[in-house]
């Protein structure tokens, strides 16, 4: 039994439990570090190992995603807010049987939402657990406060750095503002650094290793390395096609590396932790009542 068959077997064990998404956020310090080519070639690596996923684009206001597939949305998560949409209906099917939530713009407006309209996010939230068993949110870079919010609220955050030392010195400038919120809870929160862009195996590794060194000695925060995306022309040349690289050269040393990514992190699912809520909506609930204190 190869190693993406024995993934599959443990996910069919897991989805006779209580069904509820696995959320994944995807972040970086700094922006043009491939964060979002990242997160569509997970989502589509992910669901050819039989998964079923959705990606939420909380880059609001601008379309990276729906760019790299080629989509252009009718609906995105302001409309289920303020146009009577469900869930369901803002969900666009994209390559691979992936869903795609577009996040539009104007998510600051959410801030002011009365309880009422809260409780009903939150409750229509509760669909996407159901119709999904990973949702991976793709965050804008840097360290805006929306930035900040959607990774406190994360159980399991990605973390993607590029060898060039302005990627790692803003990737612990994130990690020095997380360590600084008092919602910050190292215990319950999975930090996992991808080297993207990478010349070897030894540059990702050593990237992680002087991250993890500055952030072990200045903030005592704990990271686990899971590997790296090679540099890869081909990657650029599916961008250039507005299509994911792990569709256009499913055999490029990048889709490969993607491949192996997925493996590691879909074998993490039987690794949740308990008392925490669990998928968008817990994630969602907790983002908006931080915002109502």
């Amino acid at each position: 039994m190869d190693q993406a068959e024995r993934l599959r077997n443990i996910i069919r064990q897991q989805n006779k439990k209580q069904h509820l998404a696995r959320v994944i956020t995807v972040t970086s310090g700094k922006g043009g570090v491939g964060k979002s080519n990242i997160s569509v070639n997970l989502a589509i690596q992910l669901s050819r190992l039989g998964q079923k996923v959705v990606i939420l684009d909380a880059d609001f206001g601008l379309a990276n995603i729906e760019v790299m597939l080629g989509l252009r949305p009718k609906y995105n998560l302001a409309d289920m807010m303020f146009h009577g949409k469900n869930v369901k209906d803002i969900i666009a099917k994209g390559p691979e049987n992936i869903g795609f939530i577009s996040g539009g713009s104007g998510l600051r407006e959410m801030t002011n939402l009365t309880r009422d309209q809260i409780q009903n996010l939150v409750l229509s939230m509760y669909e996407l657990d159901q119709v999904a068993d990973v949702v991976i949110i793709d965050t804008g870079a840097g360290i805006s406060d929306s930035v900040i919010d959607l990774v406190l609220c994360s159980t399991q955050v990605l973390l993607v750095a590029t060898p060039e030392p302005t990627s790692i010195t803003d990737a612990y400038a994130l990690l020095k503002t997380l360590q600084r919120q008092t919602e910050f809870d190292r215990n319950r929160m999975k930090i996992q650094v991808i080297g993207n862009r990478t010349h070897s195996y030894e540059e990702g590794q050593e990237l992680y290793r002087k991250l993890s060194t500055v952030a072990g000695k200045f903030l005592e925060m704990e990271m686990e390395y899971i590997g790296c995306v090679p540099d890869d022309i081909k990657l650029q040349n599916a961008v250039m096609k507005q299509e994911p690289v792990s569709i256009a050269y499913p055999n490029a040393a990048s889709s490969r590396a993607l491949m192996d990514l997925a493996l590691q992190i879909g074998e993490g699912q039987v690794a949740q932790d308990n008392g925490v809520s669990k998928g968008l909506s817990g994630l969602l609930a907790r983002i908006f009542r931080s915002y109502q204190k």
